[in-house]
């Protein structure tokens, strides 16, 4: 059976009260529409389109990675509008179409599954996703016969008394026979109070041809919409916690899940142990019996096993098997740590290269700079990498020791085996086996003080 998929995404969003279209605010990382499209590609429907409007091109280029079709909704008419537009991407199409609103992030690819095989098991025109809410105020209601088919969908405003006691609601997400929605769009009318075209109304016009309506309720958390940062950060907060607990179910050790934010993109090895307040970003892959100690950032970044990070940002870097870092570090992008590296407390490394089983302990900056193998630095160096117009590079070999309080001032390289002597500036290359000295002779002038009256 052929499935394809429409995915409204032209509303404007004005209660999110931003310059940013509503389906491109993010959900753990993601935007809400992409998240939605993600969902719908795992639940093996591979033909998408996305109706766009508001924000056209911004969407149009956020989403344009996941290799889906467009249409284009030049005024928000309402849902029945929307998926008229996509009439081109319907038409001449045999099978069944699900329908999702990108602001609604939360549904499974197994509620989709189930969704589409309860719509063909039951030989059904269309499937409502529905929801059993306790206080449904504000909802459509969906009102069956005795049979379990759905009569009409009702909209809270037009209920009967009676009508007002049903629980049950309409999600806004449904499963349609793609001809009887076809032929049914085309009579749908606008004469409503919001002069707008609604897709419920389908609905009516199905059932009034004689045909077989089901509706399938699902957990209410999986159908939330966001219209609202308020609503945004409910949907966060459920994502959050599925994400948390899945990582758990495969081995990871989270302290306080709900203080620990990882985004859905991220990867973790099991064994490692996660404290809070750790925010874990992008493509994020940490390896395996790795320790994160509490108030750390890692976005895009490669962490492998046996890693330990406190209290420290990782930005687009990767850092070997067995390094330690921090606490207070900033591995800033482009970087590579090697092997039993030690990165210290307050330590800068920025576009550096580091070689194994080097040691950068504390209140040191390396830019640009390739470190070799077994180097030790000295607390308070720095790698003097820019001089006012470039970005120069500063080679160090292995084994090399570098005292405290050095500045290395790029260009500049230093080869195998070399010492630093502690405070020294160094401008030129030291060869390979030598001791660098640069810094000015030590003059003490004796009674100077006293001279000059300066005793306290």
């Amino acid at each position: 059976m052929y499935n394809c998929a429409i995915i409204l995404a032209a509303g404007e969003g004005k209660r999110m009260k931003s310059s940013t279209p509503k389906v491109l605010h993010k959900i753990c990382g993601r935007e809400m529409v992409n998240i939605v499209i993600d969902v719908v590609k795992k639940a093996q429907i591979e033909d998408i389109n996305v109706v766009i409007g508001n924000g056209a091109e911004r969407v149009k280029t956020v989403t344009e990675s996941r290799n889906v079709k467009y249409s284009f909704q030049d005024r928000q008419l309402g849902t029945g509008h929307a998926v008229l537009c996509a009439d081109d991407f319907l038409r001449h199409k045999e099978g069944t179409v699900v329908i999702f609103t990108g602001d609604s992030p939360l549904i499974k690819a197994t509620t989709i599954k189930n969704m589409l095989s309860f719509h063909n098991n039951g030989k059904y025109k269309a499937t409502i996703l529905t929801s059993i809410v306790n206080d449904p105020t504000g909802y459509g209601r969906i009102i069956r016969e005795k049979n379990g088919e759905v009569l009409k969908i009702v909209e809270h405003k037009d209920c009967s008394a009676e009508e007002l006691k049903v629980n049950e609601i309409n999600s806004g997400m449904y499963c349609f026979h793609i001809k009887s929605l076809v032929e049914s769009l085309n009579k749908l009318r606008n004469d409503n109070a919001q002069g707008e075209y609604y897709l419920t109304d389908i609905i009516e016009i199905l059932k009034s041809n004689g045909e077989k309506i089901g509706a399938l309720p699902v957990n209410f958390e999986e159908v939330m919409g966001v219209n609202s940062r308020t609503q945004l950060s409910e949907a966060e907060k459920v994502m959050r916690n599925r994400i948390n607990r899945i990582h758990m179910e495969n081995g990871i050790t989270l302290i306080d899940p709900d203080t620990t934010y990882i985004g859905l993109d991220v990867t973790i090895g099991k064994d490692t142990i996660i404290y809070p307040g750790n925010v874990l970003q992008g493509d994020t892959t940490i390896g395996e019996n790795c320790i994160l100690y509490p108030n750390s950032r890692i976005k895009d970044s490669l962490i492998d096993n046996n890693v330990t990070v406190q209290s420290s940002v990782i930005l687009e870097s990767k850092i070997g098997e067995s390094v330690t870092i921090g606490p207070f570090a900033y591995i800033r992008p482009e970087s590579v740590i090697g092997k039993s590296v030690k990165i210290g407390d307050f330590v800068e490394i920025k576009k550096s290269t580091i070689g194994d089983k080097t040691k950068v302990s504390h209140l040191t900056y390396i830019g640009d700079a390739k470190v070799g193998k077994g180097c030790n630095f000295g607390c308070g160096t720095v790698v003097v990498n820019y001089d006012g117009k470039v970005k120069n590079k500063t080679l160090i070999g292995d084994n090399s020791f570098i005292g405290c309080n050095t500045n290395l001032v790029s260009p500049v390289k230093v080869n195998d085996d070399t010492y630093i002597a502690a405070g020294s500036t160094i401008t030129e290359e030291v060869p390979e086996g030598s001791l660098a000295i640069a810094r000015a002779k030590q003059v003490n002038k004796e009674g100077w003080v006293y001279k000059k009256g300066l005793k306290k």
